[in-house]
This record gives C-alpha cells, sequence and structure tokens, in this order.
C-alpha cells in the first residue's frame, strides 16, 4: 500500500492516477503475490439486480451498510478525515455502491478499522472494509475480497537532489529506500529494485516523510496516486518515476472470510465499471499523474 499522509494537510490539490489500469498498496512484508497470483484471491461469483435489494442482502445491521475505513482517513482516497461526506475517490465509490444497492446515503454507517487488522482471521464488525487493501492470494486465506475497484501502480517519492538516481531501477539501487511495513511498496523496493541496502521500514507515514525530509532515506515509495498527494506536501520532493506492473495490482473491497455480500458487491461494481461511473469518479478524485515516466 501506501504511505499515510497528516489529515492536517488537506487543502492541498490532489494528484493520482486517472485510469482503471496502472498499491495499492498494502499487502504483509511478505507477501509478493498480487491479485492475479491466484483466481482464489477474489470472489468470482456476481449476482444480479433481483437479488441485490436492501431486504435480501447479508448485513451486519438490518436495513444498513456499515462501512469500515482507517482513521485518520486520507487524501486523495477521502477528504478532511471524515468518509462520510462523500468526498475522495473511496467515500465516493462507498456511497456510489451503496446507491447501486438501494442505500440511501443516510442508511450508510462508517466505522473505523486499522489496515493491519483488517486482514486477519475472525468475525467482522461492518459489511466491507475499503482502505486501499491489494487483493492477494496470502490475504484471501483469511477474508473475502470483492472483484477490484481500483488498480494503482508504484511510485518512488524523492527530493530533487536525487531525482536523476531515482529515475531509472539501476539509480535506485543504490539509494536507500523506505516503505511502510507490510505494504507492497515495500514488496515493490525488495523485488523490483532489490537495493543494495535494505529499506527502512515505517510504521506511520510521518516517520517516513520526516526520513525524506531528513536524509534518513533517499525515496520513499507508496501507490502512485498517494505519491503524487503526499509530494504535494513535501517541499522539494518530486514523483521520480513509476514501477510497472507485471500483472495488474488492485485494490478490493474487504469482508469478512465467505460473507455472501460479496456477490452483490461485484454485481455493483461491474455496474459502475460499465456505466463508466468508476472511469468518472477516478477522473474526478485521481488524476494529474499520468505523466509519470516508468521506471526502466
Amino acid at each position: 500500500m501506501h504511505l499515510r499522509r497528516t489529515a492536517a494537510l488537506a487543502a492541498v490539490p490532489l494528484f493520482a492516477l486517472a485510469a482503471l489500469t496502472g498499491c495499492s498498496q498494502k499487502t504483509s512484508a511478505s507477501d509478493g503475490s498480487d491479485a492475479s497470483a491466484d483466481a482464489s484471491a477474489t470472489s468470482s461469483g456476481s449476482a444480479d439486480a433481483a437479488a441485490c435489494t436492501v431486504d435480501k442482502l447479508h448485513l451486519y445491521a438490518a436495513g444498513k451498510l456499515t462501512v469500515a475505513t482507517d482513521s485518520p482517513a486520507y487524501e486523495p482516497w477521502f477528504e478532511d478525515n471524515d468518509p462520510s461526506n462523500g468526498k475522495g475517490y473511496e467515500s465516493a465509490v462507498a456511497y456510489a455502491i451503496a446507491e447501486k444497492l438501494g442505500f440511501a446515503d443516510g442508511d450508510v454507517d462508517w466505522v473505523k478499522e486499522s489496515f493491519n487488522s483488517s486482514y486477519t482471521p475472525g468475525a467482522k464488525k461492518f459489511d466491507f472494509d475499503i482502505n486501499q487493501i491489494s487483493i492477494t492470494a496470502d490475504r484471501a486465506e483469511h477474508v473475502t475480497f470483492s472483484d477490484g475497484y481500483y488498480t494503482a501502480d508504484q511510485a518512488v517519492i524523492t527530493l530533487k537532489k536525487n531525482a536523476a538516481e531515482a529515475s531509472s531501477l539501476a539509480g535506485l539501487k543504490t539509494l536507500k529506500l523506505g516503505a511502510e511495513t507490510a505494504t507492497t511498496s515495500l514488496t515493490a523496493i525488495r523485488d523490483d529494485v532489490q537495493p543494495s541496502q535494505d529499506p527502512l521500514v515505517f510504521d506511520t507515514d510521518d516517520q517516513a516523510k520526516q526520513a525524506l525530509l531528513h536524509g534518513q532515506i533517499d525515496g520513499l515509495v507508496t501507490d502512485l496516486p498517494s505519491a503524487g498527494y503526499m509530494s504535494s506536501e513535501i517541499s522539494g520532493s518530486t514523483v521520480a518515476g513509476r514501477f510497472a506492473n507485471a500483472e495488474p495490482e488492485e485494490f478490493g473491497l474487504l469482508l469478512e472470510k465467505g460473507n455472501p455480500l460479496v456477490s452483490c458487491l461485484n454485481y455493483a461494481i461491474g455496474e459502475l465499471q460499465s456505466d463508466g461511473e468508476l472511469a468518472t469518479l477516478q477522473k474526478k478524485w485521481l488524476s494529474g499523474m499520468e505523466d509519470v515516466p516508468v521506471l526502466k
């Protein structure tokens, strides 16, 4: 996944990727698999409109759609640290899915769930979690994923003085890189760059940002949408490039293992894709990074 940004810096222009093809983001530190690594990582079933009315859905709370995400909730995925306002890509997607299933906005209840606890085994106190969670086969052993609602690349942020070296995979090998723990960003460093020195691993985005600013690391890896926004927060930084994905890396809605609601979520996502609404939401909330070069 991406690194997290501080919610206090919310009035900054949004940047990101405006295409369905392209971290999350987050994965276990030892997990190099992605959405295509195992067909079982996502649910293959999709229901139809007749089966997906509110009264027929398997819900955590009757008549309500209970949606989880982390706190703070960061841009460009959410805005003003308020998932319930419908602003930011993931907030907007959650409400668009709710509408497809027949829920009014007021019937969507938001709850807090930390990223690292979301994919642990066991019962969940929500219908689904939307939090830039990459679909992986390892995670799917313990939870159920919907079909993907966003596909993203990983990218590297560096200070401009290091931009030339950070613009190629060979140059990155010589730099001190860092990423948030338990993320596909960390996997990208280890697998794609294979740097000469071990990457630094951070518990929070604030730690990683400070490390970049104070010279503890030369480059910070996160998903491309988050990279654009984070770079706008770090004076003198730039997004040097993005990694080419051999296989698409997708974010999925996370559910309790075996939750039958997934078939109706897949139906809703399919409808949003076919009618162009997902693409419209991406253009609105995740745009401006289309020209970031691929690292070679």
